[in-house]
């Protein structure tokens, strides 16, 4: 007997994904339901090759359900989460509403499975930031094997990660430009066609960005507290895909081809550096794909025990979607989730 599984966002960018994800993989579902807000009533989503007819989320009984994968935004989550938690129901959220929060696991199959245990405490499970979970996928087996010190990262992220407003606005943007006429700007501060915008999220009273102090916690959480983490993060003109330049400097000796070769061998990560053209990935090859690829792994002579790498992964399938799915096989495979159907 399946599990009931729930996709509340079901209509968006990740939830769809999810959608998509859970039929690709093989979930061991028995019935999957679409939630969505009461404007989405009635529209339609794809799951395999069957077609779902969206319910709205407010008032829908969990009761039955064994999981929800919850994509609808932090205010929601907020609200929502720990009403459907005290169902019985296990919220895996992708929004940030949960990740900070002591009693919540914030999880990265790869790097931290067995912190899963802990989500009895509120029966919600969070998931990383999109650019931090493709980070923390590369930098776990180096921490493993040479002690990270200090991370310096620029991540250069696609409009997908504003959502489906994101990916509009760059379109209209590029027409617009071909075409000569107006540029307009609703969902970015400035123009995003063929411009780069240093501003994700909202700024900080030290000039951080919510979304660079997002990566620099959510890595000490999930990867070591005694990590210094400093970020810069860019939105660029790219569809889908998120790429993060990244400066480690370990407490031990490593080199290039010994980073290579551990991260060959890694779960989740996928070694394409050749030292010639094209020999690495771009956002535009990950799109579509599970892996984190890194490429350009290259000693850094100016520090001790210095490392530089080029990190790339789909934003909507590891950086959202598929790792929440692979929270929910984690669950399954560790006989974590009691059916309530079988109960």
């Amino acid at each position: 007997m399946g599990y009931k599984i729930a996709v509340a966002g079901a209509t968006g960018n990740v939830g769809r994904e999810m959608l998509s994800i859970l039929e690709e993989r093989g979930f061991p579902a028995d019935e999957v339901v679409a939630l969505a807000s009461r404007r989405s009533v009635g529209q339609e989503v794809s799951y395999g090759d069957r077609t779902l007819k969206v319910k709205t989320l407010d008032g829908f009984d969990f009761s039955d359900v064994d999981i929800c994968l919850m994509s609808a935004g932090g205010n929601v989550s907020k609200e929502f989460s720990p009403k459907i938690a005290a169902q019985g129901c296990v919220v895996i959220d992708n929004s940030s509403a949960w990740r900070y929060d002591q009693d919540v696991p914030l999880i990265v199959p790869e790097v931290n499975a067995d912190a899963i245990s802990g989500f009895t405490r509120k029966n919600i499970i969070a998931n990383p930031n999109c650019s931090t979970a493709q980070l923390v996928v590369a930098l776990k087996p180096l921490h493993d094997h040479a002690r990270i010190r200090r991370i310096v990262v620029s991540t250069y992220q696609s409009v997908s990660g504003a959502g489906k407003e994101g990916m509009d606005e760059l379109f209209e943007q590029s027409r617009a430009v071909f075409v000569a006429d107006p540029v307009e700007k609703k969902k970015f501060t400035k123009r995003i066609a063929f411009n780069v915008i240093p501003h994700i999220d909202v700024f900080m009273e030290d000039g951080t960005t919510k979304e660079e102090w997002k990566v620099m916690a959510e890595t000490k959480k999930m990867l070591d507290p005694k990590i210094k983490v400093t970020c810069t993060a860019v939105r660029v003109p790219v569809f889908i895909g998120h790429s993060e330049a990244v400066n480690i400097e370990f407490e031990n000796p490593i080199s290039a081809e010994e980073a290579r070769e551990i991260l060959r061998e890694a779960p989740g990560c996928l070694v394409v550096d050749k030292r010639e053209d094209g020999g690495y990935v771009t956002p535009y090859e990950s799109a579509g794909e599970d892996a984190t690829y890194i490429s350009r792994i290259r000693e850094d002579i100016t520090v001790e025990n210095g490392l530089n790498i080029w990190v790339v992964a789909d934003n909507l399938r590891k950086g959202a979607a598929l790792n929440a799915v692979q929270i929910a096989e984690l669950l399954v495979n560790r006989g974590l989730l009691k059916q309530k159907k079988a109960a």
